[in-house]
């Protein structure tokens, strides 16, 4: 699940390489849900037994020190778009492979944080973006335990896009209807009916009341929308 919320909330351009450093529980689920997206991904880890795992999964498998420059240097870690560093147990070693990823020049720079204070270091070393995958799972869970909402991601600064059951007042309404974005402060991106193909929301979309709705907006809107809360005024 760690590596499908990476990779859902950050895509990468289908051409771009990417390095994923440290092939462990998250490292691992995301360099194979990039490579199911169609990257290139060299994994590295220090470990012999991980690489084996992962030779025959991902485009390169390496058993490397990551904090050593001239061996990143000699796999050509230079020239990849993007690097995943997913050391979660080893600050030490996280932070020194941030430092040689950062005198390589790479540009975009990822970075698994265990606790913000090892994100906050991180980011004055040098990473583009700190994830903090185990808080963002949490998070998620707990939206989905709610049953209020079928499927979620949060993004930066709160903002949302979940998968929901049509709240009562939506049914047999047009979206212009039920005004869903001026009363909810929300977007009804999509609908999807049974035994019908996905379509995306019109202002004349029509919903029924087995219909699932693809959101997107402000947690807290959102949430407040799917459990079919009602706002006494219409802006």
């Amino acid at each position: 699940m760690l590596g499908r919320i990476f990779t859902e909330q950050f895509a990468f351009s289908a051409s771009d390489s990417v390095v994923v450093i440290g092939l462990g529980r998250f490292g691992g689920a995301v360099a194979q849900s990039l490579v199911r997206l169609g990257h290139d991904v060299m994994g590295i880890d220090q470990k012999e037994e991980i690489v084996q795992v992962w030779a025959d999964r991902l485009t390169h498998a390496v058993q490397a020190d990551s904090t050593n420059e001239n061996v990143m240097l000699q796999l050509g870690v230079a020239d990849f778009s993007h690097a995943i560093v997913g050391i979660g147990s080893d600050l030490s070693a996280c932070l020194m492979t941030l430092m040689v990823l950062t005198e390589l020049g790479i540009k975009d720079i990822w970075v698994k944080a265990m606790t913000p204070e090892h994100g906050a270091i991180a980011q004055r070393i040098g990473a583009h973006h700190v994830i903090y995958p185990e808080a963002d799972m949490g998070a998620r869970v707990a939206h989905l335990i709610t049953g209020r909402l079928i499927d979620f991601i949060e993004f930066e600064d709160g903002f949302g896009i979940a998968k929901i059951q049509a709240p009562p007042e939506t049914h047999h309404h047009t979206l212009a209807e039920s005004h869903v974005r001026s009363r909810f402060g929300v977007t009804v991106v999509g609908v999807k009916r049974a035994n019908e193909d996905f379509q995306h929301a019109l202002p004349a979309t029509r919903i029924l009341p087995a219909d699932l709705l693809i959101v997107s907006g402000p947690t807290r809107k959102i949430e407040v929308f799917a459990a079919g809360e009602k706002k006494s005024k219409r802006s």
